[in-house]
């Protein structure tokens, strides 16, 4: 047993001694008494969050419902097609009239019988004749779990609200929207909630409200019910009002849709864990902007509830990333390529600034590995001094604007530090070379083409390009 379900029977038996308590004053012990000012000297500690199904596994399960629902609805109202037996057609007609008069037909009843072994005299299926004849007429439970799949990704109500919602839920329509009006027992004072949700064919949860109650219309005949699920299931009772065998039924329906997890293997469906997919893909359809996930909760219960759950980790943990691969970005160095230098130049030209930039572009303020917009700013140094960094700082400076003339140096500093691995151990030259190699290797040179890297690599082989006496220091 967890520590949080511990925690909760402890305190289902404690609420019950104090209403004991409460209802007959002085039949519990004193110190009894005194020990029920609390539920537990300890934390029940922090619970684990319920996760959300992946988008793959929620796509499968939205499309296998969107399917049965439109099968489902289509075959109320749908009388067989006529046998060419008079005999089998009479009998079927009787049996359609008994249900229409009195709701079902048991198995037991005459009618049944005689339609049952006609069918197996004649070899015709009638393995489900019982819930065949019926489903023209009711709901069925294997109709259950696609409904309710449905309207819990597609609105993020709380499985247990969508069990008990009610024919008359559908409350203060608008253009295109109408309101569903929930209970949700667990809101101690504010049970009674209203969420807006979008109105119109079935593919919409109005809509699809809206034609529950027209085909539990009949039903509600003979079970009389303002519970929105009512419908046939084979046993004594037959007709039925509120969710009951829920795991049977949805195990029943996966697998007969063959619906796998992200790993290939059968899923075995928890319902509840729809309000949680239905949060997650709204978060990244809203790219994680509290203020439009939020929606009837604070930022804090919405972000600790529905955002930190661990199918959506990798999300955050790749937003992190990124946002560190542009701070380390921002703060280096410019990389033009022909075509963004030329651009650079009649950019600034447009806004006044030429001279600076055509300075700049043109080998005018060159060091050794890049040209510098600001030699004597440099943000490893105090303001009107040099900048105090080796040449090849360069690569991690954001005054430093490097374009393609630089690359012949660039090449040549790339294959001089390789070549340094010799004389130095793994950690010396990580620490003195590891980062420019890296800036030089991922980030500068594939910014440029193939043909251009190739051109540079020969300049510097046949020029021999001279090396500041500190790179071997």
């Amino acid at each position: 047993m967890t520590p949080i379900h511990r925690h909760t029977v402890v305190a289902k038996a404690i609420l019950a001694l104090r209403s004991i308590d409460a209802d007959q004053p002085g039949v519990l012990d004193e110190v009894l008494r005194r020990r029920l000012n609390y539920t537990s000297a300890q934390s029940a500690g922090r619970s684990r969050p319920r996760d959300a199904y992946s988008p793959f596994v929620a796509r499968q399960l939205r499309d296998a419902a969107r399917a049965d629902i439109g099968e489902l609805f289509r075959r109320f109202g749908n009388l067989p097609s006529e046998d060419a037996d008079e005999n089998l057609r009479n009998v079927t007609a009787e049996a359609h009239a008994t249900i229409t008069a009195h709701g079902r037909l048991s198995s037991g009843d005459r009618v049944f019988k005689s339609l049952y072994f006609m069918r197996l005299r004649r070899g015709l299926p009638v393995s489900t004749l019982a819930e065949d004849i019926h489903a023209r007429y009711h709901l069925r439970a294997a109709d259950i779990p696609p409904l309710l799949t449905f309207l819990s990704l597609e609105t993020g109500l709380e499985i247990e609200c969508c069990k008990t919602l009610t024919i008359d839920c559908l409350q203060n329509p608008g253009p295109g929207t109408i309101e569903i009006a929930y209970v949700k027992r667990r809101a101690r004072g504010a049970e009674h909630k209203h969420i807006r949700v979008r109105d119109g064919g079935l593919g919409t949860p109005g809509g699809l409200i809206r034609k529950l109650i027209e085909v539990t219309a009949f039903t509600r005949q003979f079970v009389p019910s303002d519970c929105l699920w009512l419908y046939y299931y084979t046993g004594p009772k037959q007709l039925r009002a509120g969710v009951e065998h829920q795991q049977e039924l949805v195990d029943r329906w996966t697998g007969s849709h063959g619906i796998v997890d992200d790993d290939g293997q059968p899923l075995r469906l928890v319902l509840s864990r729809l309000r949680k997919t239905h949060k997650a893909l709204w978060y990244l359809k809203t790219d994680g902007h509290m203020a439009r996930f939020a929606v009837g909760h604070t930022p804090e219960i919405a972000a600790r509830h529905y955002a930190d759950i661990p199918s959506l980790r990798p999300l955050h943990e790749a937003t992190v990333a990124e946002a560190f691969a542009e701070a380390a970005a921002a703060a280096g160095p410019i990389i033009l390529a022909p075509d963004d230098k030329d651009s650079w130049r009649r950019d600034d030209t447009a806004s006044g600034g030429g001279s600076n930039v055509n300075a700049l572009l043109d080998g005018e303020q060159d060091v050794w590995l890049a040209a510098c917009s600001g030699f004597d700013r440099s943000p490893f140094g105090e303001v009107g001094s040099p900048c105090p960094q080796p040449f090849w700082g360069c690569l991690e400076c954001r005054n430093a604007v490097i374009t393609a003339c630089k690359l012949p140096a660039l090449v040549a500093f790339q294959g001089f530090i390789e070549a340094q691995r010799v004389g130095l151990s793994a950690a010396d030259w990580a620490m003195k070379f590891g980062r420019a190699h890296d800036r030089i290797t991922n980030q500068i040179l594939p910014a440029f083409s193939d043909s251009l890297i190739d051109q540079a690599r020969r300049e510097a082989e046949e020029k021999s390009l001279y090396l500041p006496p500190e790179a071997r220091q």
